[in-house]
Order: C-alpha cells, then structure tokens, then sequence
C-alpha cells in the first residue's frame, strides 16, 4: 500500500469515523444519554465524591461540547450528577472527541490542547480551571477495566491514525523507498 494512500486512509477515518458514530448517537434520546452520562460520572469520579471534593459545583453548569459527534450537555453535582442539555453553563469545554479521548487516556494535556487550538473553554475561568485538575486528578491506573481498557484502545488507534495521518510520515516513508 502507498504512503499517499496510508495517509488519506488514516486522515478520512480520522475525520468520517466520528460522524458515523454520530449520527445513530443523535436519534438516542437525551433522557437516556443522561442517564448514561450521569453514571459514568458517578464511577469515575467516585473517590473525589467520597473526599467532598465536588462541593465546587454545586449550583454551577460545566457545559461538554463534543464538537464532531454533535454531543452537547450540561452536567452538575448536588450530592448526585444532574446532566441536561445546553441552556446556561457557566463555563464550557469544546474539543473534538479524538482530543478528548486522548486526554481521558492521559496521552494528551488539556493545556497543550488548548494552545494547539484544539480544546476550548468559554466562560468562568476559575471554574474551568477547577474542572479541569479535577479531570487531571483522576488516575487513569484507577479507572474500571472496561473504562480503561476501552479508553487505551482507542487512544492507541487515534495515535496511530494521527501519525499516519501526518504529511511528514508520508515523506519519512517515501525516503526509505
């Protein structure tokens, strides 16, 4: 297979793979995505619970937008995770899901992303930055298996698309012909 070929593979499954994910994930109703969303949380972020170290958020909205599967919410924690669509965060995290995956995975800063452009945040900047070294203190050794597990593969595949993906690594291929 050619390097030029490897490349555009690697680039579309990149870009096409997250919209066909996409779109079946937009017909689920939002009830259900939540229900979804607010267990996940509660799992992964259960020894911060336990430590009262969410006090934070109480009466606050962090709005998630995850721009290329069109998945925009809400979420808050009173003792329990509430999820709810976009209406009046006070502050928001943008990024496409491959940045996100790879940050849940611990292969990638948030801050590194940021300055690349590839990860926002708009509004409160003081709860944003709470959120996040909340997120940065989850230790990915500590997650569930599944979770885990999941999370490594796919950040490995992401990687591995991303460098295929690079015009360098076409030029680096091209010259060991």
């Amino acid at each position: 297979m050619s390097a030029v070929f490897s490349a555009n593979l690697a680039k579309q499954l990149l870009e096409f793979t997250p919209k066909v994910i996409g779109f079946p994930l937009a017909k689920v109703p939002f009830s259900l995505k939540a229900k979804v969303i607010s267990q996940l949380l509660r799992v992964l972020l259960a020894p911060q619970t336990h430590l009262d170290e969410l006090n934070f958020l109480e009466d606050k909205w962090v709005a998630i937008c995850v721009e290329d599967l069109q998945l925009a919410f809400e979420v808050s924690f009173d003792g329990q995770w509430q999820v709810r669509p976009l209406t009046d965060a006070q502050v928001t995290f943008s990024a496409n899901s491959a940045e996100l995956i790879l940050v849940a995975a611990a292969k990638e800063d948030p801050d590194s992303l940021f300055f690349q452009r590839k990860m926002s945040i708009q509004g409160d900047t003081e709860l944003g930055l709470e959120v996040k070294n909340l997120l940065l203190s989850i230790e990915f050794a500590t997650m569930p298996a599944p979770i885990r597990l999941s999370v490594a593969k796919l950040a490995a595949a992401i990687e591995r698309l991303q460098i295929e993906a690079k015009p360098t690594s076409i030029l680096a291929k091209s010259a060991s012909f």
